[in-house]
């Protein structure tokens, strides 16, 4: 019980600094839906292969940039290209090597949220976000869960 009251205030506070900065600093996002998803992966199961930095940063980044580029050069149904984007996204996450599952949602959000659909977003929140969680995810394992994170290969 102790380890999963850890795991959760570690997840309200980086999820706090999220939500304090998207509201703090004019025009920024700073959190996207998925990024609670990555939560669970990194202070739940910090060992995971993919709660690693590379693979919350590049999967991110990926199906982000998947999502944006799709919706930008193909007019057509979200229906198909949903899926479309999230498949995509998948198969690069997957041949890099740099999987991180909560990623696999964000070609929906960014579709299906249109206005957002700009290259600035893979800046704010994908890189500042990740990056920010990916510095928290080691203090806090770190210090509060007493977990080597990252993981040594």
């Amino acid at each position: 019980m102790m380890h999963a009251s850890k795991v959760g205030f570690c997840s309200l506070l980086t999820i706090f600094l999220l939500c304090f900065l998207g509201s703090e600093i004019r025009d920024s996002i700073f959190l996207i839906g998925s990024f609670g998803a990555t939560m669970v992966l990194l202070f739940g199961f910090p060992e995971s292969p993919f709660s690693q930095p590379k693979n919350i940063f590049v999967g991110h980044f990926l199906t982000s940039l998947v999502g944006l580029v799709l919706v930008m050069i193909l007019k057509i149904p979200n229906y198909f290209l949903i899926p479309l984007a999230v498949g995509i996204g998948i198969f690069l996450m997957l041949i890099t090597k740099t999987t991180h599952p909560p990623a696999g949602g964000n070609p929906i959000v960014i579709i299906e949220k249109g206005e957002v659909a700009t290259f600035s977003f893979l800046l704010d929140p994908i890189i500042y976000s990740c990056t920010l969680i990916i510095i928290l995810g080691v203090v806090l394992n770190r210090l509060i869960l007493k977990s080597k994170y990252p993981k040594k290969k």
